[in-house]
């Protein structure tokens, strides 16, 4: 696990948004998107919910969050 991704999570879980998350970490969005893709894909489920610009952590989320 990639501890890149996993502070790229944290960031976009504490901030709300994967834009937001990019510019605190000095990474494009797209960048963000596909770290969180990439650690979806390593624990086989999802994190978020996307809805809009918006997102939200699922409930598997919240418990990797913790």
């Amino acid at each position: 696990m990639d501890i890149r991704n996993l502070n790229t999570f944290i960031q976009v879980a504490e901030l709300g948004s994967f834009s937001k998350a990019g510019e605190r970490l000095g990474y494009s969005q797209p960048t963000v998107s596909v770290q969180i893709k990439q650690l979806e894909q390593e624990l086989g489920f999802k994190l978020f919910d996307r809805i809009g610009h918006t997102v939200r952590l699922t409930e598997q989320g919240r418990d990797v969050l913790s």
